[in-house]
This record gives structure tokens, sequence and C-alpha cells, in this order.
């Protein structure tokens, strides 16, 4: 019950400060800006969405995602990153296959958080 007062609390502060207005602006600003860069508008339109949607629930970055995208501005796409990511300490306490699989998952958890950025990236997000 609390949760539903505190979203419909939410939901009637985002219709005071003209929230839905400003997105509509700024979605047609991008979407513009994309359509003169030559990129698809609907795939612009459809991140935007999915970011509005996030912000609205309350999403927010996990750590390593913000790990990575600080390592990808800082240095772009190095062939290192996954050695730059692990956590070393941690690393030594493990044994060959415990390392192999904190090795492989850091890989697949890099690969997302890449995929995210250059999504973000490319909207202009």
């Amino acid at each position: 019950m609390n949760s539903l007062k505190s979203a419909a609390k939410q939901a009637k502060q985002r219709l005071r400060t003209d929230f839905w207005s400003k997105c509509q602006s700024d979605i047609a600003a991008v979407t513009a800006d994309a359509q003169k860069r030559g990129r698809n508008a609907g795939k612009v339109k459809s991140d935007l969405y999915a970011k509005v949607k996030s912000s609205i629930k309350g999403e927010v970055y996990d750590d390593f995602y913000l790990k990575v995208k600080a390592l990808l501005d800082e240095y772009g796409e190095v062939s290192d990153a996954i050695g730059r990511l692990t956590d070393k300490q941690y690393f030594a306490t493990l044994n060959y296959e415990e390392r192999q699989r904190y090795t492989m998952e850091l890989s697949a958890k890099y690969l997302a958080a890449l995929e995210k950025y250059r999504k973000e990236k490319d909207s202009g997000i």
C-alpha cells in the first residue's frame, strides 16, 4: 500500500512539473539531431523511451557499469579491460577453477556494460 501511495505521489509530481511535455520536447530535439546525423530516428526514440522508463522506475546504474563507463570514457576500448576491472585481492584468493569462472563472469558483465555504453553513446543520451 505504501508503494502505491508513493508511486501516485511521484506521478502527481511529474504532472505538476510538466515532466511529460519536457520529455516530448527532448525526444523531438534528439530525434531531429539524429536524423541530421543520418541515424535511425526510431531506434533513438526507443532508446530514449527506455531511459525515461528506467528513470521513472528509479533504476540506477550499478557500480560495475560506472567503472566500465569511467574506463571507456578515459581510455576508450582497451585490450586489457578485464584485467583492469579485476579485483586483484579477491582474485588472489581463488583456486584455478574459481579464477576461470570469475574471469568468464567478469567478461560477460563487461560485454553487457560495453553494449549498454555503446547504445548510450550512439543515441546521444
